[in-house]
């Protein structure tokens, strides 16, 4: 098994943060794991990406051209990002703030509400986990008992109380993403 993965968005959208999830969570599944984060100065509002490989063999390097999927989460990502997909991939984007969506005939394109789900849900903070969650639907590369360590490991120990807000959340995007 082998996952490589390019999660982009804005900062502020907790990119980064969902890939440390899937990072720390295929270590504790003992998986081969590779974190590659990407970001400009501005951090908050500006472009950041994080590559992300899960693999039960030696990653050989950290450094992709192509991906099994992609998540992406603005038009400018999805611009970048949409011919980075392998054929037969899969890519998940957010509908909130695409003006042209993805429109590849060689990969599984899905679509997640996360935004309005986030909304819905009061749980403005946990838009990521929503994303996640219907990423871990589609491709079940780490079980959620691993995501939750994985959780624990990457939020400081006082924003621990929300862990059962952020496996809501997990659990909300699994049930609303759709292909399209």
């Amino acid at each position: 098994m082998k996952e490589e993965i390019i999660i982009a968005g804005f900062g502020g959208q907790g990119v980064l943060s969902m890939g440390k999830i899937l990072a720390y969570s295929g270590l504790m599944e003992g998986q081969e794991v590779s974190w590659m984060p990407s970001y400009g100065p501005e951090q908050r509002g500006g472009t950041a990406n994080v590559t992300v490989i899960l693999s039960d063999k030696r990653i050989s390097s950290p450094i992709l051209n192509t991906f099994d999927t992609a998540i992406l989460l603005n038009q400018q990502s999805l611009d970048k990002f949409e011919k980075a997909v392998k054929p037969g991939g899969v890519l998940i984007f957010d509908g909130n703030g695409i003006s042209k969506p993805p429109t590849r005939k060689d990969i599984d394109i899905y679509q997640i509400q996360a935004t309005d789900k986030s909304i819905e849900l009061n749980a403005h903070k946990s838009f990521n986990m929503i994303v996640l969650g219907g990423f871990l639907k589609l491709r079940p590369i780490v079980k959620m008992e691993s995501v939750i360590l994985g959780l624990k490991k990457s939020l400081p120990e006082r924003h621990h109380h929300l862990i059962p807000v952020n496996e809501n959340a997990i659990k909300a995007g699994m049930e609303i993403i759709n292909k399209i």
